[in-house]
């Protein structure tokens, strides 16, 4: 055999090792993976290919992290690999995986905040959120935080969700505000969003916010202390939260701008952040003659024209929690 036809046939050959090789390096790169269940892996702001390949494989997305990294440069896929949390789905293969990673579509948390919690509440919940970063500077003020359910990703701020829950009090308040009844006793969307906060802390059955909202109403176009029990515990609390006890008759006395049964009219702010659901009670409340309620032992109120037909129903609450062993307060 000559010298041309040797070197001809070695480099058909080295071809076809190579050949052979790109051809099991496809195979490997697209068969499945060791992921035995869907999964969620962080990659971190700054991550070089190597620290991407080794932490995709402490998750065991992949167990090939050089055929990874290799694969990435070859493809230029190194380039355009972006940090934040991404969802692997069980046995993603290598090439899926860099192509997650270079989609850029990071997993959608969700963040919810139930109504009524008072502001010191929900900058507890927020901090104690282990997927946001940064720190609350300044505790927003009461009142000014819409419950909702947010999204956001892992490592956003604390301090912009907490804006843009602000943000969605504002737009909601002045909408409801913008539709409001005329007829309404309160004067401008502040006081609207106290009465709101209070409404919210009274009743936690939707039907009622509306006719609770006309009771407090009534009671304020007819120069009537509102004589909300929520009033009183804002007060004693100073808006951290739960009282952990019953009221007391002593507690009712308790001076306080907040307690609404030593004050007249409405308190100074908002005692806990309203849904939007209790703001649109109160700017278009259930119209009727009640100026009475008290719960009626089932999880709703008992609603009264007169003391007379009050005082039945709360004897009725008290019989109810006596026989449940419960206190009614002194």
């Amino acid at each position: 055999m000559g010298l041309a036809v040797r070197i001809l046939v070695g480099a058909v050959v080295v071809v076809g090792i190579a050949a052979g090789a790109a051809l099991w390096g496809v195979v490997l790169v697209n068969r499945d993976g060791p992921l035995a269940a869907d999964t969620a892996v962080v990659i971190p702001k700054g991550s070089g290919l190597e620290a991407i390949s080794l932490a995709l494989s402490d998750a065991d997305v992949i167990d090939r992290p050089f055929l990874f990294a290799t694969t990435a440069k070859i493809t230029g896929a190194n380039r355009a690999l972006k940090a934040g949390e991404y969802a692997f789905p069980a046995h993603v293969s290598i090439a899926e995986a860099l192509r997650i990673l270079q989609s850029g579509k990071t997993v959608v948390r969700r963040f919810t905040v139930p109504e009524g919690l008072t502001s010191a509440q929900i900058v507890a919940l927020i901090r104690d959120e282990p997927a946001m970063s940064g720190e609350i500077k300044d505790p927003p003020a009461e009142g000014t935080l819409l419950p909702e359910t947010y999204h956001y990703s892992w490592g956003d701020s604390r301090a912009d969700l907490l804006k843009r829950m602000q943000t969605a009090m504002q737009t909601t308040i002045k909408a409801a505000w913008d539709k409001r009844s005329l007829s309404l006793p309160i004067d401008n969307a502040k006081q609207a969003l106290v009465l709101a906060s209070i409404v919210e802390k009274e009743t936690s059955v939707p039907a009622e916010r509306a006719r609770v909202a006309g009771v407090f109403v009534n009671r304020l176009i007819a120069n009537m202390r509102l004589q909300s029990d929520p009033t009183v515990v804002y007060a004693l609390t100073q808006g951290s939260g739960a009282l952990g006890r019953t009221l007391t008759r002593a507690d009712w006395k308790f001076e306080s701008p907040y307690n609404t049964y030593v004050i007249d009219g409405l308190p100074p702010t908002p005692i806990a952040n309203p849904g939007k659901a209790s703001i649109e009670a109160v700017v278009n409340p259930e119209q009727h003659d009640f100026v009475y309620f008290v719960a009626d032992g089932s999880g709703g109120h008992a609603f009264a024209k007169t003391l007379a037909e009050h005082n039945r129903n709360v004897a009725r609450w008290r019989d109810i929690m006596k026989q449940q062993g419960e206190s009614v307060g002194d």
